[in-house]
């Protein structure tokens, strides 16, 4: 079983999968729960850094966990399959905080894995990040093993875009060519665009991308946008809501020091997540073309798809769904995939992706009761 929550904290995503052939696992069940708004708030308050007390922090670690066991045991009703058949949960957890390049760095994700095993009786892998971290890595993104492990082609250049709060990418070279598996996070993409959406229209986000069509880019925003220099960085790099949260979002309009509208901010934000995300890959890429992989809820904005194609005429863009792997699901799919690798004392990293010193076996495990052993 494979639970994520993102940086979008939109809903508790779950899948049921069968990993008896690792390079075709079959999805037995998936739920997503919405947060509840209140609980919502509270975490979004605690990432903007706008309530940090202790109290604060150990209530939201128990209650996150909480949810996510009643969203866990929702999933497993839509089987036949009692707690006992589910070997692990790999369990993200919900990110308040990913600081890669303070020194000394570090990650925070909560949502108490203890209260998780004990409410669904399933043993629980969580804390993958902070291992590869340890090691000396960016302790993200995590996904490009998994990425690697079912999307790769023995003749065709394949990219694994997730776009999710933040757009992430798997540069995943031919297998018959010569090339390693390399992945960073590209910058924003959900995050800032819902957070607009929700703040100028009351809706949660911008249904396939219908409000963005209706406006027109601002050239001199994008630009001032494009010029933070996480964009020019080399990998191994991640981030994440400290960087391109609402603060700089709103820091930058500011600086334009004149009056743009809602709904042109949107399809400028739009625009900078397919021209950051394009850039990204043209310059891994070299010159290369092949096929263009996009999973998270970034898959169900047709215009941002649609801008995605424009930038990379070359390359066929089009969602997971084209392999049969709803573009929804991927990330769980890949926490389902790392607690497998953890049970069974494989790495879960990829050491050129994260920037880490060696593989390594990422989780912590949490085991559901006195009767089931690590493995069993």
């Amino acid at each position: 079983m494979g639970v994520m929550s993102g940086t979008s904290v939109d809903a508790i995503d779950v899948v049921l999968a069968d990993w008896r052939d690792p390079k075709r696992p079959e999805l037995l069940a998936s739920f997503s729960q919405a947060w509840p708004a209140a609980l919502r708030a509270e975490i979004l308050a605690l990432a903007a850094g706008d309530n940090d007390s202790i109290d604060k922090l150990g209530q939201l670690d128990r209650r996150i966990g909480m949810a996510t066991a009643d969203a866990c045991l929702a999933c497993l009703a839509q089987t036949d399959l009692p707690a006992s058949a589910v070997q692990a949960i790999g369990f993200h957890g919900q990110t308040i905080r990913h600081r890669p390049d303070m020194t000394p760095p570090f990650t925070l994700q909560i949502g108490d894995a203890n209260t998780l095993a004990e409410l669904t009786g399933i043993s629980v892998v969580s804390d993958f990040r902070r291992r590869d971290m340890a090691a000396g890595g960016q302790g993200a993104p995590l996904v490009p093993a998994f990425h690697e492990q079912i999307f790769a082609h023995a003749d065709i250049h394949t990219v694994v875009l997730n776009l999710g709060g933040i757009a992430n990418i798997t540069v995943l070279p031919a297998q018959s060519a010569a090339g390693s598996t390399l992945g960073f996070d590209t910058g924003p993409a959900n995050m800032l665009m819902d957070a607009w959406c929700q703040q100028h229209t009351g809706k949660s986000y911008d249904a396939n991308g219908d409000w963005a069509t209706a406006g027109q880019v601002d050239a001199t925003l994008l630009q001032r946008l494009l010029a933070h220099p996480y964009f020019s960085r080399s990998a191994p790099k991640s981030t994440g809501r400290e960087t391109f949260g609402a603060a700089w979002l709103n820091a930058q309009l500011a600086s334009e020091q004149r009056a743009i509208s809602a709904i042109n901010v949107q399809a400028t934000l739009a625009e900078l997540t397919a021209i950051s995300v394009c850039d990204a890959i043209k310059q891994t890429c070299q010159g290369l073309s092949g096929e263009l992989l996009v999973c998270g809820g970034g898959a169900n904005n047709r215009y941002l798809m649609a801008r995605l194609q424009a930038h990379l005429a070359h390359w066929q863009v089009a969602s997971t769904a084209s392999k049969g792997i709803d573009p929804q699901w991927i990330e769980a799919l890949a926490f389902a995939w790392l607690a497998r690798q953890m049970v069974s004392g494989l790495p879960g990293n990829v050491p050129a992706v994260t920037g880490a010193s060696g593989p390594r076996i990422l989780g912590s495990y949490h085991p559901a009761g006195m009767g089931r052993a690590l493995g069993c």
